[in-house]
């Protein structure tokens, strides 16, 4: 515990850093509505959810099968490189998907937040290595807890794919204002970082002028609160998809 203040003292006297933790630390006790949600909403979302091997499936069965075979060989990748860490970091979220998803559309612009060791950025950086086109803007926050947090942000992310990823992290809400400068339009955003009502709203928010009517949303862990929820029903979205991995749900918004 004294080790992790500390090392939260250190981290928060670097530049910038003091401001973006007050923030994170005001947004969780104010933000009423995170980590709230209705019997009623989780309902809606078992109803609603499909099998995302299905749907992938049914869409390209040969190009679902490479996914498989991503998957299993980066699992076992992964296993052994967080296994020599001395730190635990976040686990994977549905990146088979996400790789399918991204070989499926051939994207030129992928946005993400949510790095942590980088499962979801290698999946989006290996299936654009295999179109030959597109490029990945991620933006993340170190874990402050630890010491020198930065170097283990993306640590599964293959030296080689890195030319095309540009990596921000000083959260958010600095991070997404840069990247929406630096391109001209984003085809997938996917969201993974701040699990609080705000963090979402602001994010969709700020991206959404880069936005065409044909771009793609992922949201994880939608079963948090009830943003997804609210947002497909007072936008009257009627192009979404929701999907169940192992315990937690994620949505999409938009059509393949």
């Amino acid at each position: 515990m004294l080790k992790s203040i500390l090392n939260t003292l250190k981290f928060s006297l670097k530049k910038g850093n003091a401001k973006i933790l007050i923030q994170k630390i005001r947004r969780r006790i104010f933000d009423n509505s995170n980590n709230v949600v209705s019997p009623g909403i989780l309902n809606w979302l078992n109803k609603n959810a499909v099998d995302f091997n299905k749907f992938a499936e049914d869409l390209d069965p040969e190009l679902w099968n490479e996914s498989k075979a991503f998957w299993h060989e980066f699992k076992k990748q992964a296993v052994t490189k967080l296994e020599s860490l001395p730190i635990t970091l976040g686990g994977p979220g549905i990146y088979p998907l996400l790789y399918f998803i991204v070989r499926y559309s051939k994207p030129k612009t992928v946005v993400e937040t949510g790095v942590a060791a980088g499962f979801s950025s290698q999946a989006f950086l290996k299936a654009m290595s295999k179109n030959g086109k597109g490029k990945l803007y991620s933006s993340d926050y170190p874990y402050f807890r630890i010491k020198d947090p930065e170097q283990y942000i993306g640590v599964l992310v293959d030296a080689e794919l890195k030319n095309n990823w540009e990596l921000y992290i000083k959260g958010d809400s600095v991070n997404l204002p840069l990247i929406v400068q630096d391109v001209d339009q984003i085809d997938i955003f996917h969201y993974d970082s701040d699990k609080s009502y705000d963090g979402r709203e602001n994010a969709l928010e700020i991206t959404n002028s880069k936005m065409a009517s044909n771009s793609l949303i992922l949201i994880d862990d939608i079963n948090d609160n009830s943003h997804f929820f609210d947002t497909i029903q007072n936008k009257n979205i009627t192009d979404y998809s929701i999907f169940k991995f192992k315990d937690k749900y994620i949505g999409m918004i938009g059509r393949l």
